[in-house]
């Protein structure tokens, strides 16, 4: 099948479920797993917001115009705390109400680690699996990207806020307590938390003291010792054995590649 990828869909089951985009078709990987699997880079980008060709890809799928015009690509969507939308200054007022005035979920995950992220609550578990996440818990309710923003830089000064993928990659994290770190979280942000409520108001920073743990199990058969990350741009044709699929990365005996890396990318995928 020939077409442009995006980044695969998932859904939460034991394993988690996976379908790749190519173009309008849906691909089910998960029964393909132990069975060959042969991407071949056709050598064409097409960006995957306004659609046209695009000789590099900026962002995982946009071209250049789009990178630098969309809100979508713009630097608070990585650093919410430097939310710009009071400010007059939002590159499109219309797509920040719908995505970033939103009430959003500040919650630890456990992948390569214990880590602190932030995520809509309509990317619940979403998030958590694109980021190869085996637990996850929320935190705090806010009701905004940027009030999140704020809740993840004071914490991440006790905890991580990134996945080492490499480590992701090599197997399932270690199961740890994430309530248990939640609580010591808390106390250490007391303070923090504290001037957030008041200035936003305690209903809008919502400390969630109740919620479960959700575990995340993937659909691997084994984890590489040594993860080799494949590079379509390098070598345009990526084949192997596909041992498995956690995170946005199909595992095969050849090496790990990053799918959404290559979103807009038209590729003949053959699974055999």
């Amino acid at each position: 099948m020939i077409g442009n990828i995006t980044k695969m869909k998932v859904q939460l089951a034991d394993p988690v479920e996976y379908k790749l985009p190519v173009d309008d078709a849906l691909i089910d990987l998960n029964p393909h797993i132990g069975g060959k699997i042969r991407l071949d880079y056709q050598g064409e980008i097409n960006c995957i917001a306004c659609g046209r060709k695009t000789s590099k890809s900026y962002a995982q799928g946009y071209c250049y115009p789009c990178f630098i015009s969309l809100a979508e690509c713009d630097m608070c969507i990585v650093k919410p705390e430097t939310c710009h939308f009071d400010a007059g200054t939002c590159r499109d007022a219309e797509w920040a109400q719908q995505h970033c005035m939103q009430p959003h979920f500040v919650y630890l995950a456990n992948s390569s680690g214990i880590k602190v992220g932030i995520t809509r609550g309509s990317q619940i578990p979403t998030r958590w699996i694109d980021q190869g996440a085996s637990q996850a818990l929320p935190i705090f309710r806010v009701r905004t990207r940027y009030q999140s923003g704020l809740l993840e830089v004071a914490i991440k000064q006790h905890v991580s806020d990134r996945t080492d993928w490499r480590k992701m990659l090599k197997g399932d994290a270690e199961s740890c307590d994430l309530a248990a770190t939640r609580d010591e979280l808390v106390q250490a942000c007391s303070s923090q938390v504290e001037e957030l409520q008041a200035q936003f108001g305690a209903g809008n920073i919502e400390l969630l003291d109740n919620e479960p743990v959700v575990s995340i199990r993937y659909p691997v058969d084994s984890y590489p010792e040594k993860v080799k990350s494949l590079n379509l741009d390098k070598t345009p044709l990526v084949e192997g054995v596909l041992r498995g699929i956690k995170g946005q990365y199909l595992i095969l005996d050849t090496g790990v590649i990053n799918i959404r890396k290559y979103s807009g990318y038209k590729l003949d995928v053959d699974l055999i």
